[in-house]
C-alpha cells in the first residue's frame, strides 16, 4: 500500500456490510488502520528516494551498518541494485495513481501495510511501527497494491493498484471479516 500524502481532508464515514452466515456484519472503515515501518534511527514517514541521489546512498550506507541483522538490511547493503528499481517503481506507482484520479503531492510514496503484518515485523526485526487510521487519509492521497510493489514490478513490469474506493468495493463484495480477506491476500501474495 502506498500513501502519497497525508492531508486534512473531510472525514468521510464509510461502512461496509459483509454477510456472514445469514447475519450482516458491519465493518466501519474508521476502524481500519495502516502501519508504517521505520528503522529506529530514522524519521518516520519518509522515503529515501526523495533525497538527492548522493544523500540517499550516504543514508543507505549508514543504515546498512546499523541494521545488518534484519532481513530488510539487504536493501541498504545492496543499495546500488535497490535504488534504480525503487525509483522506477515509485515512478510507475505515481503515474498509475494519477491515472486513477489520485492527486499525490510527491512522486515517491510513503509505504504502509493495511492492518500491519506479523511476518513483515519478524522480517524487519526491531523496526518501529507507526499506525494511522485509514479514515484520516483522503481518498485522493492513498492507493493500495496487492503485492510488494518491487516484487510485482520485477515479475510483471507493473503493479495492480486499488484506490480507496476500489478497496472499499472489494471489501464490500467479500463475504467474511477483514482479517480473513487480508489472510487470503497474504497467502496469495506474501507478507
Amino acid at each position: 500500500m502506498n500513501l502519497f500524502c497525508v492531508g486534512n481532508g473531510e472525514r468521510e464515514l464509510q461502512a461496509l456490510f459483509i454477510f456472514l452466515d445469514g447475519m450482516v456484519k458491519m465493518i466501519n472503515l474508521d476502524t481500519l488502520h495502516i502501519v508504517h515501518y521505520c528503522h529506529p534511527t530514522c524519521v518516520p514517514f519518509k522515503n529515501i528516494c526523495r533525497l538527492p541521489r548522493g544523500d540517499s546512498f550516504e543514508l543507505a550506507h549508514e543504515l546498512a551498518k546499523k541494521d545488518s541483522e534484519s532481513g530488510s538490511a539487504s536493501r541498504y547493503i545492496e543499495f546500488k541494485k535497490y535504488y534504480p528499481i525503487r525509483k522506477k517503481v515509485d515512478k510507475h506507482l505515481f503515474d498509475t495513481f494519477v491515472s486513477l484520479g489520485g492527486k499525490p503531492k510527491e512522486t515517491n510514496p510513503i509505504y504502509f501495510v493495511l492492518h500491519g503484518s506479523k511476518s513483515l515485523e519478524a522480517y524487519m526485526g526491531k523496526w518501529n511501527a507507526h499506525k494511522l487510521l485509514l479514515s484520516d487519509i483522503p481518498s485522493e492521497a492513498i492507493s493500495f497494491t496487492l503485492d510488494d510493489s518491487i516484487v510485482s514490478f520485477k515479475k510483471h513490469k507493473s503493479c495492480t493498484m486499488y484506490t480507496k474506493e476500489i478497496l472499499s468495493q472489494k471489501l464490500h463484495e467479500y463475504e467474511g471479516a477483514i482479517e480473513e480477506y487480508l489472510g487470503e491476500l497474504t497467502k496469495k501474495y506474501g507478507a
